[in-house]
């Protein structure tokens, strides 16, 4: 079971990480990308098979050496929630800031204007998913340092 663990941290962190990179990549070029949402989504779904085997493994009387690999494994979950929620109100941000009352509003844009706004809304919400994948990466590093599996 430690070993499904190991090996379930290892594809959480490849797909966050590559979610993250080609978040930012698409951030960049302000192009929307089907491969990142989908990255994204298999990296938010390797985070709550992992926190499961986790919980699985403490329940079974297996237990990490200190309480921070825990910590470092829980909160990559708690970050994903944290981050849809922001990526929600960032579509809120962008029509408020350009004026509209709701999405409906845009609809009666012409074609140019809408997408424009549709590109904002989108840009903002890989920004703040992408920097998601970043922060996932990096806790989930240090819950593998703190069980030992990578020399910290």
């Amino acid at each position: 079971m430690a070993t499904v663990h190991l090996v379930v941290g290892v594809l959480l962190l490849a797909l966050n990480l590559a979610a993250g990179v080609v978040g930012a990549w698409a951030w960049l070029r302000v192009q929307p990308s089907l491969v990142f949402w989908r990255l994204l989504r298999a990296g938010q779904a390797a985070i709550v098979v992992q926190v499961l085997l986790g919980a699985l493994l403490l329940v079974l009387g297996h237990s990490p050496d200190g309480d921070l690999h825990i910590l470092y494994g829980v909160l990559p979950l708690a970050i994903a929630f944290i981050a849809e929620q922001l990526r929600i109100g960032s579509a809120e941000a962008i029509l408020d800031s350009r004026g509209f009352a709701s999405s409906q509003d845009v609809g009666e844009l012409p074609a140019d204007e809408q997408r424009v706004v549709v590109l904002s809304i989108v840009r903002r919400e890989v920004g703040v998913m992408t920097i998601s994948c970043f922060v996932i990466v990096v806790l989930a590093l240090r819950a593998a340092g703190e069980a030992g599996a990578i020399p910290l």
